[in-house]
């Protein structure tokens, strides 16, 4: 499969985490050549989704002056649970998709190897290859958003389970009895330290009068209370604002201190559209939890960071897995 290009081939990652399908085209020094950005559509039917990942693949080869000829291979991050091996999305509720072979549709269509892989592994990898973890052993990353999602990279790897994905740090049990979680489970991390949880404390808060600046911009509803807003409502005073994401990274900060303690982490890197917008309130109050928490004989094995590669994140891993597992 286009072995015989060599050092001339180029890299396709794909991320379909979060609200946008991101594709990325790498050439062989993983210098980019092409990138397109489109919204997904939700609890779009199967056969729509796949095409319009091909499609869009085949554009951002046409508009990059490529061909498929061309491509060493394709890497995809996928959110929900996936086979791995077989490169199947299990189910991915936020599509509307169940036991689709996505593996076997692209490589037919486009004649090179595909490689699925967890979109949020995909994105801790790019930060292990390119970004804030790059040169780390056992580097750990923890993504704060609508749930929280985890992933890590040990000595140049994906940690993962036989067939599917692991590190899900965000259904970590922390309150017995706790809120329902999406999960199905109750009290899981995510339904107290995500930015959704933290979200609808906040809308809470702005219902009771108690956060005025919420309240003005973007009233009670949680689609309105983005990541945006809620530093603008800190930096304007909403004091209310600012002890609710404080309380959840204090408890995403208590959870990682349990997590380095198993796992022994060089680097932890926190990423997500809040980190982003609050790092400084998320490295204090992450880094002291964890600092107060951990065995004393871990205290400075670690490093805290903040992710440096953005949006750009999943697919890069994903592209840079994709020839990990080709040339490995």
């Amino acid at each position: 499969m286009n072995e015989e290009l060599g050092d001339n081939r180029m890299w396709i990652g794909f991320d379909l985490g979060g609200t946008k399908m991101n594709a990325m085209l790498f050439d062989g020094a993983f210098e980019v050549r092409g990138r397109r950005r489109k919204k997904s559509r939700g609890s779009e039917g199967v056969d729509s989704g796949v095409e319009r990942i091909i499609a869009g693949i085949a554009k951002l080869l046409e508009e990059s002056q490529s061909t498929k000829e061309q491509l060493g291979g394709i890497g995809i991050g996928c959110p929900g649970p996936l086979d791995l091996e077989e490169g199947i999305i299990l189910e991915a509720p936020n599509l509307g998709w169940k036991n689709v072979q996505l593996k076997k549709s692209l490589e037919k269509e486009f004649g090179c190897p595909v490689f699925v892989c967890n979109d949020v592994d995909a994105g801790v990898y790019g930060e292990y290859r390119f970004g804030a973890a790059e040169g780390a052993r056992t580097a750990l990353g923890v993504f704060p958003g609508t749930g929280i999602g985890g992933g890590m990279i040990y000595e140049g790897q994906i940690f993962r389970g036989k067939k599917g994905s692991c590190l899900e740090i965000g259904h970590v049990p922390v309150m017995p009895d706790g809120p329902f979680c999406g999960c199905g489970r109750r009290g899981c991390l995510e339904t107290i330290a995500s930015r959704l949880a933290m979200s609808a404390e906040i809308a809470k808060a702005a219902y009771r009068g108690q956060a005025p600046y919420i309240l003005r911009v973007a009233g009670t509803d949680l689609a309105n209370i983005r990541s945006g807003t809620i530093k603008e409502a800190i930096e304007a005073g909403d004091r209310i604002v600012e002890e609710i994401i404080r309380d959840g990274a204090r408890q995403l900060g208590i959870v990682l201190a349990g997590t380095v303690n198993l796992l022994a982490p060089d680097v932890i890197v926190l990423g997500g559209g809040l980190v982003e917008a609050l790092p400084r309130l998320f490295l204090e109050e992450v880094g002291k939890a964890v600092a107060d928490r951990v065995m004393p004989s871990y205290l400075k094995t670690y490093e805290l960071k903040v992710a440096k590669l953005g949006d750009d994140a999943g697919a890069m891993g994903a592209a840079a897995w994709a020839k990990h597992r080709i040339d490995d």
